[in-house]
């Protein structure tokens, strides 16, 4: 960690508080799954963070926004990481990789799901077919829930249901502030 730590220009006090806060996984551009981690569905992009974190959880995601804002760094969310542009890993920045956030509770009594910030498609429609549950989704399974909705998102049932963004009901939202 150092000789990366140095090389990202991240003074060691700070690198070493946000691993604490981050109770996560934290990748430097020295070790070993550093480039598998800054890979994204788009082999056209070859963007090289100084930094991927990957929270355990909404406390870690706040922790990553405050760090990146606190070191003047660009901050990149990865969902499902299939942003055809990339906008998921950035250059020189932190990238906040939710991919360990996958989970999708289902709730048959109200006929919803709660999906974490880092579910694809696959997921999603993994768990809620198992019920008899469907929604408007993205077209390709590898895509990330929260992006394409966030985006509005069209899919195979959008012209019976409606847009995937129709389809929410709440959110747990992380601010830019990091709170």
């Amino acid at each position: 960690m150092a000789s990366a730590e140095l090389e990202a220009g991240i003074p060691r006090a700070a690198l070493t508080r946000f691993a604490r806060e981050l109770a996560g996984e934290l990748i430097l551009p020295d070790d070993p799954g550093y480039d598998g981690a800054r890979r994204v569905w788009n082999g056209m992009i070859d963007r090289r963070p100084r930094l991927i974190a990957r929270p355990s959880g909404p406390a870690g995601v706040a922790a990553v926004i405050r760090f990146a804002r606190d070191q003047g760094l660009r901050l990149a969310v990865r969902g499902g990481g299939h942003n055809v542009a990339g906008s998921a890993v950035c250059d020189g920045g932190v990238v906040c990789d939710l991919s360990g956030l996958r989970g999708v509770h289902l709730d048959p009594a109200r006929r919803a799901a709660r999906v974490q910030g880092g579910a694809t498609w696959a997921d999603l429609d993994g768990a809620s077919h198992t019920i008899g549950m469907a929604t408007t989704g993205g077209m390709v399974s590898t895509t990330g829930v929260g992006g394409l909705t966030l985006g509005g998102g069209l899919g195979w049932l959008m012209r019976a249901h409606g847009l995937a963004c129709d389809q929410v009901i709440g959110v747990d939202l992380v601010t830019a502030d990091g709170t």
